[in-house]
């Protein structure tokens, strides 16, 4: 009992390779004492030495590096919760993220946004780009179904629209929270190259933007003041802004802006009783609601 305490990493090892099917995994089914793979065979899928990793399991020679206890992951297939525990387990922290391209959103996390119908929400990457929206978030911050998929950034909807400074009564304030906030979210999830095409084409186009890239500012909350957006058919309306992990999917962030007051939320409701939709030209206009 004492052994199993101390070396809480190997028995995690020995219990993920006793999961694993041999046969499913090509080797051989032979004769076997115990079940899934053994020593050797973990081992050779994650292309280290046989008797280096019976020492980690025995909790022998000191702890594996980053790379390779990241074969070793991958040789017993752990899933990324899974994986997450070996290292900490290992090295009490998590493993370094890495971006990835966001593929889809499903149904379900669809079906959550729709469910906030008086309070603006959408999913974002790590790069920042909208991937979905609720009706709220149409009507009263950007309709993202009339901005081409490759634009809908955060960014480039701040810097690089002449009309949204006329929305954002607080604009250099809420732009230079947007900066320092997506600079903290990028290095946080490993996306740092996958943004620099972006900031390099914002720095080009952008003197704001440019001048406040390079302040360095790192922020992760928007601060006690609501955000104000001017909405040129309900008139002013203060968003509280709060940000959320999704469960199971590193690769998203949800945002969500309750309305700061009833009158507020009247404002909101007014919009969703109609349509409102932009052209990219400043036109504005109202239509019956078919929903």
């Amino acid at each position: 009992m004492r052994e199993t305490k101390e070396n809480l990493l190997g028995s995690y090892l020995m219990d993920r390779r006793s999961k694993l099917d041999p046969a499913a995994l090509g080797f051989s089914l032979g004769r076997r004492r115990t079940p899934g793979l053994r020593r050797e065979e973990v081992a050779q899928r994650a292309n280290v030495s046989a008797t280096w990793y019976t020492w980690l399991e025995q909790g022998r020679g000191g702890a594996p590096s980053s790379n390779l206890l990241l074969r070793i992951a991958r040789a017993l297939m752990l899933t990324d919760a899974e994986r997450e525990y070996l290292f900490l387990l290992a090295f009490g922290r998590p493993p370094e993220v890495t971006h990835n391209t966001v593929e889809s959103v499903t149904p379900r996390l669809q079906r959550v946004l729709d469910s906030l119908d008086s309070s603006p929400a959408y999913l974002k990457t790590p790069t920042w780009d909208v991937v979905a929206w609720n009706r709220a978030a149409a009507l009263v911050l950007t309709d993202y179904g009339e901005v081409e998929p490759d634009q809908r950034n955060i960014l480039r909807l701040i810097f690089d629209n002449p009309y949204m400074p006329n929305k954002m009564p607080n604009w250099e304030s809420d732009a230079r929270f947007v900066v320092a906030a997506f600079r903290a979210d990028v290095a946080r999830a490993g996306a740092s190259t996958a943004s620099k095409a972006l900031v390099e084409e914002l720095c080009a186009k952008s003197q704001e933007f440019r001048v406040m890239w390079a302040e360095n500012t790192v922020s992760g909350t928007y601060g006690e003041y609501p955000k104000i957006v001017a909405h040129p058919i309900a008139g002013p309306i203060a968003l509280e802004y709060s940000a959320f992990a999704v469960d199971g999917r590193p690769d998203l962030g949800m945002v969500i802006y309750c309305p700061a007051t009833p009158a507020d939320r009247e404002r909101v409701l007014s919009l969703l009783e109609g349509e409102y939709f932009e052209k990219g030209t400043g036109a504005l206009r109202i239509t019956p609601s078919s929903s």
